[in-house]
């Protein structure tokens, strides 16, 4: 794609691995300047000081608990401090458990609405006012198809993932006049632990990989990472408030597969 995003400047929470760090590569590679946002230092500082000396980008660090609405301002704050600007957000990190619906407790809803949803409002909602006075924005929020096909046994993932992409098509509604767009991708890719979890459970790629039409889990930078530097981009202004599935065709049937979950 070349360098289509040259000095753009992006944050990517969780970017330090799994699908948020293809999509962080692809960025960089693409030319924006990228904010790692995550908890795990080690990892995070590891990872920006790759994509310096990778890309040629400018790369930074910053530690952040994304269920913290102040740790959360602080991010966007010291991101527009240090470049003066913020041209695209990616909220990428989130984690699910399986658990059956009638044994979902009050603090397992409320966790998992605090990392998968109201991270992402948090940061949108920090990042605007600067979107706001460049008169331009990308905003890019991470779905699942597990929400959108109502996976077995992840209820609390489900409904967080699917209320994000309530609220990004209503961002798209109401910031569209401020040169601000934001869409959902919906991807098929690994992060660490869902590789973990499908190893531990063999019947379960089976059953993902025959209703994949391409066959294959995507790879984060090269199958994911694209569609991310597309919506980043100018030519993107007209796409809003879509969900995109970068899944190799995997949501058109949806997954014939039965956990084995405690009653």
């Amino acid at each position: 794609m070349g360098r289509i995003l040259d000095g753009r400047v992006a944050i990517v929470t969780g970017g330090g691995q799994g699908v948020g760090n293809g999509i962080a590569r692809a960025l960089a590679e693409a030319g924006a300047h990228i904010v790692i946002a995550q908890r795990n230092a080690q990892q995070g500082e590891a990872e920006a000081a790759s994509l310096r000396d990778t890309y040629g980008v400018e790369s930074l660090f910053i530690q952040t608990d994304v269920t913290s609405r102040q740790q959360v301002d602080a991010m966007v704050d010291e991101t527009v401090e240090r470049f003066g600007r913020l041209e695209i957000l990616v909220n990428n990190a989130g984690a699910s458990f399986p658990k059956r619906l009638e044994n979902h407790t009050d603090e397992d809803m409320e966790s998992s609405f605090a990392l998968n949803y109201f991270s992402v409002f948090q940061a949108m909602r920090a990042a605007f006012p600067t979107m706001k006075k460049q008169g331009f924005g990308r905003i890019i929020n991470l779905g699942s198809l597990n929400g959108v096909n109502a996976h077995l046994f992840t209820a609390a993932y489900n409904a967080s993932k699917e209320a994000v992409r309530a609220l990004t098509r209503t961002a798209a509604a109401e910031w569209g006049r401020h040169g601000i767009t934001a869409n959902v991708i919906c991807p098929s890719a690994l992060s660490p632990q869902a590789k973990a979890y499908f190893d531990a459970n063999p019947e379960m790629t089976k059953a993902l990989l025959q209703n994949i039409p391409a066959g294959r889990f995507g790879d984060a930078q090269q199958d994911i990472g694209p569609l991310a530097v597309f919506l980043a981009s100018e030519s993107s202004g007209y796409y809003t408030g879509n969900t995109m599935f970068a899944d190799g065709g995997g949501h058109i049937n949806g997954v014939p597969w039965r956990p084995e979950v405690e009653d």
